[in-house]
């Protein structure tokens, strides 16, 4: 230990072997000192970061839609009736996810409805008798190399360009499905607010809606059986329409009757459906076109 007095080193002892100045006392100081520097600092308490609110408002809704749509399957007319303007959001998010689902499917599932097409046109008596036993075998494993084929990448067809494409147009189409409908029923003197009658025909459109999902499920598992849901699903939509007027009150009885009402939306659903199959049908032979002028799928085969 160096004195703090004369600055010599002293191995030990109380007193500096040189000047005699008391070395405990520096010894203590020095102690001090060292521990007032490598004293620990307080830990900054942080405070748990809160959630984002937009990640909660999320939540909120889709558990919200979830309790919703199983309620609306388990008990389709008591969840149908007690729908009010509350249940608007979770009307919208079930159209949207009708609308969205058809064309999911026929992107997942086209090939298997094209080969579906051309096995029923094989079974037609006027060409099954013409063809030999051995056509049908090249036609069988044909389909199963289109089915182990991503034909998708070959043509460029392009999941954005279908779906959202499509999925806006069977929307604008669902719109005006509903609004004749709310049309109709003021005609027939039912008091609502559109609202709340959105928000029960989309209550009771969760069941054709859960048919679709369905058969999304079986397209991506490449079960033929897929298109049945589909089919169902669309036709559903007349279903809809008179549940949904039948399940209000008229305020009097001098409107129109139900029945015209409903067969007034079936002329527009109709009109609807005819439009949606033509820009289907306008995709599918877009789709035909690339095919025919691919060269890779042309090597393919």
């Amino acid at each position: 230990m160096n004195c703090s007095n004369c600055g010599h080193f002293n191995n030990g002892g109380k007193f500096c072997v040189k000047c005699g100045h008391k070395l405990q006392e520096e010894a203590a100081a020095s102690q001090t000192a060292a521990a007032s520097e490598y004293q620990p600092q307080p830990q900054t308490a942080y405070a748990p970061q809160q959630p984002n609110q937009r990640v909660r408002q999320a939540k909120k809704v889709s558990k919200s839609f979830f309790s919703y749509f199983a309620e609306g399957i388990k008990n389709p007319t008591a969840t149908a009736q007690a729908a009010g303007e509350s249940q608007f959001v979770n009307a919208l998010i079930t159209v949207i996810l009708y609308a969205l689902s058809i064309p999911i499917m026929l992107y997942v599932g086209w090939k298997l409805l094209l080969i579906q097409f051309v096995r029923s046109m094989f079974k037609l008596p006027i060409i099954s008798e013409e063809l030999a036993p051995s056509d049908m075998e090249d036609f069988n494993t044909g389909a199963d190399l289109i089915k182990a084929t991503d034909i998708n990448s070959i043509i460029h067809f392009n999941f954005t360009d279908f779906v959202f494409k499509q999925g806006i147009f069977i929307f604008i189409g669902l719109a005006v499905i509903i609004g004749a409908t709310y049309v109709a029923a003021k005609f027939g003197k039912v008091e609502v607010s559109f609202k709340e009658f959105f928000s029960r025909f989309g209550t009771f459109l969760i069941i054709p809606t859960a048919l679709l999902l369905v058969g999304l499920v079986l397209a991506f598992l490449h079960v033929e059986y897929f298109s049945y849901f589909m089919n169902f699903g669309l036709l559903s939509i007349f279903l809809v329409v008179p549940y949904t007027i039948a399940s209000f009150k008229q305020s009097g009885t001098s409107g129109l009757d139900r029945i015209y009402s409903t067969l007034i939306v079936y002329v527009v659903i109709t009109i609807v459906l005819t439009f949606i199959a033509n820009g289907l049908g306008e995709e599918a032979k877009a789709i035909i076109t690339r095919m025919g002028n691919s060269n890779e799928l042309n090597d393919l085969f």
